[in-house]
Protein backbone atom coordinates (compact mmCIF):
# COMPACT_ATOMS: atom_id res chain seq x y z
CA UNK A 1 0.00 0.00 0.00
CA UNK A 2 1.31 3.42 -1.09
CA UNK A 3 0.07 6.38 1.40
CA UNK A 4 0.47 9.77 -1.42
CA UNK A 5 1.56 12.60 0.86
CA UNK A 6 0.76 16.47 -0.37
CA UNK A 7 2.52 19.61 0.14
CA UNK A 8 1.20 22.34 2.40
CA UNK A 9 -0.11 25.38 1.60
CA UNK A 10 3.19 26.60 3.31
CA UNK A 11 5.57 24.23 1.06
CA UNK A 12 4.10 25.23 -1.95
CA UNK A 13 5.03 29.25 -1.12
CA UNK A 14 8.63 28.51 -0.11
CA UNK A 15 8.84 26.47 -3.03
CA UNK A 16 7.69 28.76 -5.30
CA UNK A 17 9.31 31.75 -3.55
CA UNK A 18 13.16 29.53 -4.41
CA UNK A 19 12.14 28.49 -7.96
CA UNK A 20 11.93 32.34 -8.80
CA UNK A 21 14.73 34.19 -6.98
CA UNK A 22 17.29 31.45 -6.70
CA UNK A 23 20.46 31.44 -9.07
CA UNK A 24 23.07 28.96 -10.22
CA UNK A 25 25.65 30.38 -7.56
CA UNK A 26 23.48 29.87 -5.01
CA UNK A 27 22.21 25.79 -6.16
CA UNK A 28 25.68 25.49 -6.38
CA UNK A 29 27.30 26.14 -3.06
CA UNK A 30 24.54 24.39 -2.14
CA UNK A 31 24.66 21.11 -3.92
CA UNK A 32 28.35 20.86 -2.22
CA UNK A 33 27.25 21.75 1.58
CA UNK A 34 24.04 19.00 1.48
CA UNK A 35 26.91 16.57 0.86
CA UNK A 36 27.74 17.03 4.46
CA UNK A 37 24.46 15.16 5.54
CA UNK A 38 24.65 12.43 3.05
CA UNK A 39 24.37 9.11 4.92
CA UNK A 40 27.15 7.43 3.15
CA UNK A 41 29.37 10.06 4.08
CA UNK A 42 27.94 9.98 7.99
CA UNK A 43 28.03 6.78 8.12
CA UNK A 44 31.69 6.45 6.77
CA UNK A 45 32.74 9.00 9.39
CA UNK A 46 30.51 7.61 12.38
CA UNK A 47 32.44 4.39 11.53
CA UNK A 48 35.68 5.87 11.73
CA UNK A 49 34.86 7.91 14.74
CA UNK A 50 34.08 4.54 16.25
CA UNK A 51 37.30 2.75 15.25
CA UNK A 52 39.00 5.55 16.52
CA UNK A 53 37.38 5.19 19.83
CA UNK A 54 37.99 1.65 20.56
CA UNK A 55 41.13 2.54 22.71
CA UNK A 56 39.42 5.36 24.14
CA UNK A 57 37.56 6.16 27.70
CA UNK A 58 34.51 4.44 28.37
CA UNK A 59 32.91 7.28 27.61
CA UNK A 60 33.87 7.87 23.97
CA UNK A 61 33.64 4.38 23.47
CA UNK A 62 29.76 4.55 25.00
CA UNK A 63 29.47 7.89 22.77
CA UNK A 64 30.65 6.04 19.66
CA UNK A 65 28.64 3.17 19.67
CA UNK A 66 25.92 5.08 20.08
CA UNK A 67 26.39 7.04 17.25
CA UNK A 68 26.87 4.72 15.26
CA UNK A 69 24.15 2.68 15.94
CA UNK A 70 22.03 5.97 15.42
CA UNK A 71 23.65 6.68 12.28
CA UNK A 72 23.38 3.35 11.09
CA UNK A 73 19.35 3.50 12.12
CA UNK A 74 18.42 6.70 10.63
CA UNK A 75 19.68 5.55 7.30
CA UNK A 76 17.72 2.73 7.31
CA UNK A 77 14.41 4.17 8.21
CA UNK A 78 14.27 6.59 4.66
CA UNK A 79 14.70 4.10 2.17
CA UNK A 80 11.61 1.75 4.37
CA UNK A 81 9.56 4.68 4.73
CA UNK A 82 9.84 6.08 1.35
CA UNK A 83 8.88 2.44 0.04
CA UNK A 84 5.42 3.65 2.01
CA UNK A 85 4.98 7.12 1.26
CA UNK A 86 5.17 8.62 -1.99
CA UNK A 87 5.26 12.77 -2.47
CA UNK A 88 6.39 14.50 -5.91
CA UNK A 89 9.81 16.45 -4.86
CA UNK A 90 8.96 19.97 -5.26
CA UNK A 91 11.67 20.36 -8.11
CA UNK A 92 9.51 18.45 -10.28
CA UNK A 93 6.90 20.43 -9.56
CA UNK A 94 8.53 23.80 -10.10
CA UNK A 95 10.09 23.57 -13.15
CA UNK A 96 10.40 27.21 -13.29
CA UNK A 97 13.59 26.87 -10.55
CA UNK A 98 15.78 24.70 -13.18
CA UNK A 99 15.89 28.07 -15.79
CA UNK A 100 17.67 29.29 -12.48
CA UNK A 101 19.83 26.47 -11.80
CA UNK A 102 17.96 24.41 -9.66
CA UNK A 103 19.41 20.49 -10.49
CA UNK A 104 16.96 17.29 -10.15
CA UNK A 105 17.22 15.17 -7.33
CA UNK A 106 16.66 11.60 -6.72
CA UNK A 107 13.80 9.95 -7.66
CA UNK A 108 10.61 11.81 -8.62
CA UNK A 109 8.25 10.42 -5.76
CA UNK A 110 10.78 10.17 -2.81
CA UNK A 111 10.01 13.49 -1.05
CA UNK A 112 9.12 12.17 2.18
CA UNK A 113 10.95 11.87 4.15
CA UNK A 114 14.27 14.37 4.09
CA UNK A 115 16.95 11.78 4.73
CA UNK A 116 19.54 14.21 5.44
CA UNK A 117 16.93 15.73 8.01
CA UNK A 118 16.85 12.51 9.76
CA UNK A 119 20.73 12.59 10.18
CA UNK A 120 20.30 15.67 11.29
CA UNK A 121 17.65 15.72 13.88
CA UNK A 122 19.42 12.19 15.23
CA UNK A 123 22.59 14.49 15.63
CA UNK A 124 21.40 17.17 16.90
CA UNK A 125 19.36 15.18 19.63
CA UNK A 126 22.71 13.41 20.16
CA UNK A 127 24.59 17.07 20.63
CA UNK A 128 22.49 17.56 23.71
CA UNK A 129 24.88 16.47 26.18
CA UNK A 130 27.16 18.47 24.50
CA UNK A 131 28.28 21.65 26.60
CA UNK A 132 26.53 24.38 25.43
CA UNK A 133 28.86 26.03 22.90
CA UNK A 134 29.77 22.87 21.09
CA UNK A 135 26.12 21.85 21.27
CA UNK A 136 24.70 25.45 19.33
CA UNK A 137 27.58 24.94 16.82
CA UNK A 138 26.08 21.64 15.74
CA UNK A 139 22.75 22.69 15.44
CA UNK A 140 23.82 25.96 13.75
CA UNK A 141 25.82 23.65 11.32
CA UNK A 142 22.61 21.15 10.99
CA UNK A 143 20.61 24.12 10.40
CA UNK A 144 22.38 25.27 7.54
CA UNK A 145 22.55 21.46 6.39
CA UNK A 146 19.16 20.64 6.49
CA UNK A 147 18.28 24.51 4.86
CA UNK A 148 20.49 22.86 1.45
CA UNK A 149 17.06 20.57 0.74
CA UNK A 150 14.78 23.35 0.75
CA UNK A 151 16.85 25.55 -1.27
CA UNK A 152 18.06 22.60 -3.50
CA UNK A 153 13.78 22.10 -3.96
CA UNK A 154 15.02 18.02 -3.00
CA UNK A 155 12.07 18.20 -0.30
CA UNK A 156 9.80 20.10 0.75
CA UNK A 157 9.85 22.39 4.76
CA UNK A 158 7.43 19.67 5.97
CA UNK A 159 9.75 17.10 4.31
CA UNK A 160 12.67 18.38 6.55
CA UNK A 161 10.40 19.19 9.49
CA UNK A 162 9.43 15.93 10.00
CA UNK A 163 12.98 14.21 9.03
CA UNK A 164 14.29 16.03 11.92
CA UNK A 165 11.45 15.02 14.47
CA UNK A 166 11.97 11.62 12.94
CA UNK A 167 15.77 11.94 13.37
CA UNK A 168 15.48 13.25 17.33
CA UNK A 169 12.45 10.29 18.44
CA UNK A 170 14.97 7.75 17.00
CA UNK A 171 17.84 8.73 18.81
CA UNK A 172 16.12 8.92 21.84
CA UNK A 173 14.63 5.74 21.22
CA UNK A 174 18.42 4.35 20.99
CA UNK A 175 19.73 5.89 24.39
CA UNK A 176 18.02 3.66 26.55
CA UNK A 177 19.67 0.66 24.76
CA UNK A 178 23.06 2.21 24.10
CA UNK A 179 23.28 4.06 27.85
CA UNK A 180 23.77 7.36 26.13
CA UNK A 181 22.73 10.43 27.30
CA UNK A 182 22.56 9.30 31.29
CA UNK A 183 23.11 10.47 34.30
CA UNK A 184 27.13 10.36 33.47
CA UNK A 185 26.63 12.13 30.31
CA UNK A 186 23.91 14.33 30.41
CA UNK A 187 24.89 15.83 34.27
CA UNK A 188 28.62 16.97 33.04
CA UNK A 189 27.82 18.25 29.65
CA UNK A 190 30.80 17.25 28.27
CA UNK A 191 31.50 16.65 24.69
CA UNK A 192 31.95 12.42 24.00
Amino acid sequence: MVIRVKPTKVDVSVARAIARHTSPPVEEVAQIVTWGADEKILCGLAAGWWLLCRGATSDRRLASDHLLLTTLAVSAVPHLLKAVFDQRRPDRVELEAHLHGTPFSGNANDAFPSGHALHIGALASAATVLRPAQRNAVWAVGAGLVLTRIVLLAHWVSDVAAGLLLGSCIERSLRPLTGFGGSRHGDKRQAP
